[in-house]
């Protein structure tokens, strides 16, 4: 994702600000989003029942979002209402809302370019939740208006019936060797991955070796990280340059022929969630806001999703790895989200 988002709102005609200089953060929801007090969770449980639950806008599979909000209602006894939809449905919607000042989302968990979009629009506020000390650095933003709440890190997997793993590649360069001649797949959309891997890369070094390795060994392009994992483990596409580590393990744990591994520079892309500034049931969203900071991180962990607290394990503990820059991706991204779409239509010809 980059600019695609700064592009919808200009469609749709009015940009966020607009509607955020009109309306200014409620005093209540400010207010309650700086509280620190001891008795902070018990004065959120008081009004959250008082409001009956919250609307929650996400973009994970419900496979993973269903046994967080499971626990969270179960809990609390609170209603979690779910809209889900990709990372690119989740700005207009909130752009429609805004326009038409009807607020109807207190919480987003999606994709961390769409949240730093909603930042940018004034859509979120800084929640001073006691539970960010016991997350990893890359999990905080500079502004605090939204946090991560889990990394997916871009891996390559391969399907083990057909690739030994003594035969894989060891670098970037070694997948221009025309022995991975239509062998290899990549998903269409993940021009912020190929952004951030030619800041790592370089652009003098990164891009002549991708266009060799689409000039040599063409790619299956395929639109899904979900559809291309699953391609890769039925061996249809041998081989997936980017797909998410998580999905790929569990693939594998349920005895599909399938692997992933990582080459560096290893990217991470961040998904996280914010509180709406205008949040219907403000409490609701605070205490569910903290829920997916603290008790989600385990529930996460277990399904093998990347958790961003330091009390939960991690595979990316074994190797370096750079966290994708969402708002970088966003100031920078027009020109390589260009430059990936070439790259991808030239290996379809």
């Amino acid at each position: 994702m980059n600019c695609k988002f700064n592009k919808l709102i200009l469609l749709l005609g009015l940009s966020l600000s607009a509607a955020a200089a009109i309306a200014q953060t409620p005093k209540g929801i400010a207010e309650l989003s700086v509280y620190t007090g001891a008795n902070r969770e018990q004065m959120l449980v008081d009004g959250a029942k008082k409001e009956g639950g919250l609307t929650l806008y996400t973009s994970q599979q419900l496979a993973d979002t269903n046994p967080i909000i499971e626990a969270f209602e179960k809990k609390y006894g609170l209603k979690v209402t779910v809209w889900r939809a990709s990372p690119d449905a989740v700005v207009p919607r909130v752009v429609n809302e805004a326009r038409s000042h009807h607020y109807a989302f207190d919480v987003a968990e999606t994709e961390g370019q769409a949240l730093e979009a909603l930042q940018r629009e004034q859509q979120l506020v800084a929640v001073k939740s006691p539970v960010i000390k016991t997350l990893i650095p890359q999990a905080l933003r500079p502004h605090g208006e939204w946090i991560a709440t889990r990394l997916l890190m871009f891996s390559l997997a391969y399907n083990t019936n057909q690739i030994k793993k003594a035969d894989l590649p060891k670098t970037w360069d070694d997948l221009a060797n025309p022995k991975w001649k239509g062998k290899l797949g990549i998903e269409a959309k993940d021009d912020e991955w190929f952004s951030s891997m030619m800041q790592q890369m370089g652009e003098d070094k990164g891009l002549p070796l991708f266009r060799k390795i689409v000039a040599t060994n063409g790619l299956s392009v395929r639109r899904g990280h979900s559809l291309l994992t699953n391609l890769v483990a039925s061996g249809e596409v041998p081989m997936a340059l980017t797909v998410y580590n998580a999905r790929v393990q569990q693939l594998k744990e349920k005895g599909a022929p399938i692997d992933w591994f990582v080459l560096q520079p290893a990217l991470a892309q961040i998904n996280g969630a914010g509180v709406s500034r205008y949040a219907p049931h403000p409490y609701s969203a605070m205490l569910f806001f903290d829920f997916l900071l603290r008790e989600g991180q385990e529930i996460s962990s277990k399904r093998d999703v990347i958790s961003v607290s330091k009390a939960y394990p991690s595979p990316l503990a074994d190797f370096p790895f750079k966290v994708i820059d969402p708002a970088k991706v966003i100031d920078e991204g027009q020109k390589w989200t260009q430059v990936y779409q070439e790259l991808t239509n030239s290996a379809l010809r």
